[in-house]
């Protein structure tokens, strides 16, 4: 599918990519990771020819079709499902031609094509995607134009998926998600069927979605088999015993050459000497390891205070007087809480985090702060506010004037910013870089409360590792928006559920509530949802009568379930015996064609072990949405 032999691509006199070559065959599912500004974004445009390699090459299949999100989102008047189903530009174009075709052949050849490609499904296709993405039915037959850019993008992603490409680039596509969205992308993406590069920080979908990784670390690109967590350690394990090599051949080339200074002069000794010279001139070096530097945070811990610290009494807040977002909230914050709030975009979320920051004061009921209280905003677009031609330095001057610069340039040094990074203009700074500003500048006042929306959206997952950690420290309260599961899982204690004007404590973990959504879904689809039948919601007893039914509907899935697994583990010895034997040296005493008899019959084992994983995978993936 795609080959990458020996590419070379510089840019300003950097190297980016330097010899760096890799094979992805069809169907396989990579995730492609690295470090901010090592080249990932680059590596999918020189892919898709917008850049022009310049030594070694990039080879395609002419035949099949490259997908990737459109960096403009769409805003014409169309319908966001007129949007999705454009995107199948065959389908398009036969609908079209089928409108004035006259001849009778041609007339049978476009109907003929049109259901190869499911034409007639396409609609009921292209409202699933749109629906897992967070647009119910009433939005789909709204204009492109009506929404937000972060939503419109949504649309665009839709369209990428909807067209079913045979080699499908995603460049962060969790971006502009919710958590709702990103645990439907998840299981999508399990079931794609194309072959897909995906660029993350999201270590969660990595994990869920790909069976390889592909590391761009030094201008090289590495393959690992698996998702992220069993790449990190395979990756930690591989530099280990490299680091442990390097130290054994730097002692052994010190011995070496101590003999040769020693005895280099000495008759009887001279050509041992030479032959041990020569042996040095052989012995290939074995890079050292060479970690790169890792990004740190550290939260000044702030000064105790009574509980609660916030106590919200039947509390409503909106944005236009007599229309509130949420109502009758009835909560409190405590120090040691650690909350993240989940619910799908658009439910209030924001609303409620605004209103605890007092960006947004209560229409209705009561919200007493601790009168020492200092609240620590951060918000998904606040960076467009920083002064780009100000550096970090300048931004923390401002807040505190009268503070010795030493002591400014200490806590700057938190978040990363030594030295010259801390007198470089806001305009050169990247994303992560403006985001651990901005961490910064909200934490300066040591708050009580810290309000994180959307905090790594610009983070790689090294900076995500360490932020998690930093906010685990924390000794202050930690008040959570986030589409990053991984991130959720690790900080929050415990969760509000924003759905349907409350803001509830939702009783179950992460898990819980992925299972809820999934169920859901499931029950949305069985009731025609997405096909332009909208149905009403269920409530809870009629949600179990529909689990319970679901779960008998999947008696079969398991009987498949089961029989995949024997067929997989017979497999398995069948290979390993098969292996066993030619590993043995004396195996390559045979003729050439049993040897190559032998080597059929472990391709073929192979073979019918990856199918029957797929067969049981995708039965595994059907139950799982079936049952809770």
């Amino acid at each position: 599918m795609l080959h990458i032999n020996d590419m070379t691509y510089r840019i300003g006199g950097r190297a980016l990519y330097e010899g760096a070559t890799i094979a992805i065959p069809d169907g396989q599912k990579v995730g492609l990771v690295g470090r901010n500004g090592t080249g990932k974004t680059t590596l999918f445009r020189l892919i898709m020819g917008e850049l022009s390699v310049d030594e070694g090459s990039i080879n395609i299949n002419d035949k099949h079709k490259i997908g990737t999100v459109a960096q403009e989102a769409p805003a014409g008047p169309e319908s966001l499902l007129e949007t999705v189903l454009a995107a199948d530009v065959e389908r398009t174009a036969l609908l079209a031609e089928a409108e004035t075709a006259i001849d009778p052949a041609r007339i049978s050849e476009i109907h003929i094509r049109l259901a190869d490609i499911r034409a007639e499904s396409a609609p009921a296709r292209a409202a699933t995607i749109l629906s897992g993405l967070g647009f119910d039915e009433a939005a789909q037959q709204r204009s492109c134009s009506d929404f937000s850019g972060g939503w419109r993008m949504r649309v665009a992603l839709a369209a990428t998926l909807f067209a079913e490409p045979d080699l499908l680039l995603l460049d962060e596509p969790t971006n502009h998600l919710d958590l709702e969205a990103v645990l439907w992308l998840e299981n999508f993406l399990k079931r794609w069927r194309g072959t897909l590069v995906i660029i993350s920080h999201d270590r969660t979908l990595l994990n869920q979605s790909v069976d390889h990784i592909v590391h761009l670390e030094n201008a090289r690109l590495t393959r690992y088999t698996g998702g992220y967590d069993f790449f990190e350690k395979t990756r930690r394990e591989r530099l280990m015993l490299q680091s442990k090599m390097a130290a054994r051949q730097t002692a052994e080339r010190q011995r070496i050459q101590a003999f040769v200074d020693r005895f280099r002069a000495k008759a009887n000794k001279a050509r041992q000497a030479q032959s041990r010279v020569k042996m040095l001139e052989r012995m290939e070096p074995i890079a050292s390891v060479v970690e790169e530097k890792t990004i740190s945070f550290e939260f000044p811990h702030p000064p105790l205070l009574s509980p609660p610290l916030i106590a919200l009494d039947k509390t409503s807040v909106g944005y236009e007087p007599g229309k509130p977002i949420l109502r009758d909230v009835d909560l409190r914050i405590d120090m040691d809480d650690r909350i993240a709030l989940i619910g799908a975009n658009g439910n209030g979320k924001s609303t409620m985090m605004k209103m605890l920051a007092g960006r947004l004061k209560p229409e209705t009921g009561k919200l007493v702060k601790s009168k020492k209280l200092e609240v620590g905003y951060f918000a998904q677009h606040q960076s467009e506010e920083l002064n780009p031609d100000g550096s970090a330095f300048d931004h923390i001057s401002e807040l505190r004037p009268m503070e010795p610069p030493s002591r400014l340039r200490g806590h700057l040094g938190r978040f990363g910013f030594q030295q010259e990074r801390a007198d470089t203009k806001v305009a050169n700074l990247s994303g992560g870089e403006k985001a651990r500003l901005l961490f910064a500048l909200m934490s300066l006042e040591k708050p009580h409360i810290m309000l994180l929306d959307e905090p790594t959206n610009h983070l790689d997952i090294d900076a995500r590792e360490a932020l998690v950690e930093a906010l685990n420290i924390y000794e202050g309260a930690v008040i959570l928006v986030s589409h990053d599961a991984h991130l959720v899982s690790l900080v929050a204690d415990s969760l509000w559920l924003v759905e349907d004007g409350k803001c509830e404590v939702y009783d179950g973990d992460l898990a819980d509530y992925e299972r809820l959504l999934l169920a859901a879904r499931s029950t949305k689809k069985s009731n025609g949802v997405g096909n332009g039948e909208a149905k009403p919601s269920e409530n809870k007893k009629e949600l179990r009568r529909a689990r319970a039914e679901k779960r008998a509907e999947s008696a079969h899935l398991r009987k498949t379930v089961q029989t995949s697994e024997n067929k997989m583990a017979e497999f398995s010895v069948e290979i390993d015996k098969i292996e066993t034997k030619m590993a043995d040296p004396k195996f390559y005493d045979s003729s050439p064609d049993e040897i190559a008899e032998w080597q059929k019959l472990l391709g073929k084992s192979k073979k019918e072990l990856a199918e029957t994983e797929a067969a049981w995978l995708e039965a595994q993936e059907i139950l799982e949405n079936l049952e809770e």
